[in-house]
């Protein structure tokens, strides 16, 4: 595939403010933390830029990718806290950001005291308020893929079942731009959970060219009492039920809704992909010229072995190394590899995106050998390809030329 490695993404959707205040850990807090009258020191605060426009958009630009950001924020004192820390890394990522008089910035404050779970406060801020009018078309010039990502933490986005989302894609991808989507866990005591998430999916995914969501996320949507299930019977870890057959099934689903291209994110059990085998439905992603190695594929690249700190961000990092693949003509193998480069090279940091490197640097680690992790999901049938580092489906075109395991 011969795609042009200057193409612009632009990240688009959730962005916040993340205030960390430090705790030394002799200063650790004792006892109930935020008690009325209750006074805590503690250090100097981080501050840092979260949420998909923030991870995905500076991740891309760290592996060399024109990227534009394009999330919401509101004309205050947090917003230009925001402003800053993106155009700290490059004055023009922020040339499409969106800020609203009528709406306070998003901002989350992390207590994370030593040896005491995370605890979140977070004002969700303009982020609700993000429609389709504050993508402006003309500002996309020059832009080959467009990433919107996490509706559910957006409350216009999901609302009204998708249909703002939806208008919102369709204009883009009218526009002469792939498209691609990526969601966050729904809290089913928001009110994202009270959302029909299947008929949203059913509603967006013909606008949606590249759908690139975690596993648990499709998972609780597509089957949510078996998701439920697997969660009670396996202490929270769903995964101990997730199979081939599984992963297969909700790819298929999400390709009949009308995707044409889908990577299920599954942290240390790497990323699953799957394409569409219409190939009209690959020629309709605007903008793009994927060649024939891109129809009808499913293959699974295992997660690399890291020195592991935090995990962070480590999906929209993936994501990123996806794309910078797809933009540099890398064919699904090649790709997949790099998305699943890129967020184990994320992991080796606390914080969500400083872990990825250059693009040549990532892929001179790929190159020299980088180990992966053993597989932990049955794959049945399924042939390993030494020669890419990721496993081949029956039915996929590399499987016939793949030895028998």
């Amino acid at each position: 595939m011969s795609q042009d490695p200057d193409g612009k993404v632009v990240v688009a959707g959730h962005i916040c403010l993340d205030i960390i205040p430090a705790f030394e850990t002799h200063h650790a807090p004792s006892g109930t933390l935020l008690t009325p009258g209750k006074l805590v020191n503690v250090g100097p605060a981080l501050l840092s830029t979260g949420g998909a426009v923030s991870n995905t958009g500076l991740a891309l630009h760290r592996l060399g990718v024109p990227t534009s950001l394009m999330g919401k924020i509101g004309d205050d004192l947090f917003g230009r806290a925001i402003l800053d820390v993106i155009r700290g890394r490059d004055p023009s990522l922020a040339d499409g950001m969106v800020v609203s008089v009528d709406a306070p910035s998003s901002y989350t404050i992390v207590i994370s005291p030593p040896g005491i779970d995370r605890s979140f406060l977070h004002c969700p801020g303009a982020n609700d308020t993000f429609g389709p009018e504050d993508v402006d078309v003309p500002r996309l010039a020059g832009t080959r893929i467009f990433h919107f990502g996490y509706p559910p933490l957006m409350r216009r986005m999901h609302i009204d079942g998708g249909g703002e989302l939806t208008a919102l894609l369709r204009k883009v991808k009218e526009a002469g731009i792939a498209t691609s989507l990526d969601l966050a866990h729904v809290d089913a005591n928001s009110p994202a959970g009270r959302i029909d998430w299947r008929g949203l999916l059913q509603l967006v995914l013909p606008y949606v060219d590249f759908f690139l969501p975690s596993l648990d996320e499709v998972f609780s949507i597509l089957q949510p009492q078996r998701f439920r299930q697997a969660v009670e019977q396996h202490d929270g870890d769903f995964m101990a039920d997730v199979n081939a057959a599984l992963l297969h099934d909700l790819a298929g689903e999400l390709l009949d809704f009308g995707a044409a291209i889908v990577a299920l994110k599954m942290g240390d059990r790497g990323v699953y992909l799957r394409t569409t085998p219409d190939a009209a439905r690959l020629d309709a992603v605007a903008g793009m010229a994927f060649s024939p190695a891109w129809l009808g594929r499913e293959l699974l690249a295992p997660a690399y072995a890291v020195d592991l700190v935090g995990t962070t961000g480590a999906g929209d990092c993936a994501i990123a190394g996806f794309f910078a693949g797809v933009l540099r003509g890398q064919e699904p193998e090649q790709a997949l590899t790099s998305a699943v480069a890129a967020g184990g090279a994320n992991v080796e940091r606390a914080d969500a995106i400083s872990g990825v490197p250059a693009w040549d640097a990532l892929q001179g680690r790929v190159a020299a050998g980088w180990d992966k992790l053993p597989l932990r999901l049955p794959l049945p049938g399924w042939r390993w390809s030494a020669a890419h580092n990721l496993w081949a489906a029956p039915d996929d075109p590399l499987y016939a030329a793949l030895p028998a395991a």
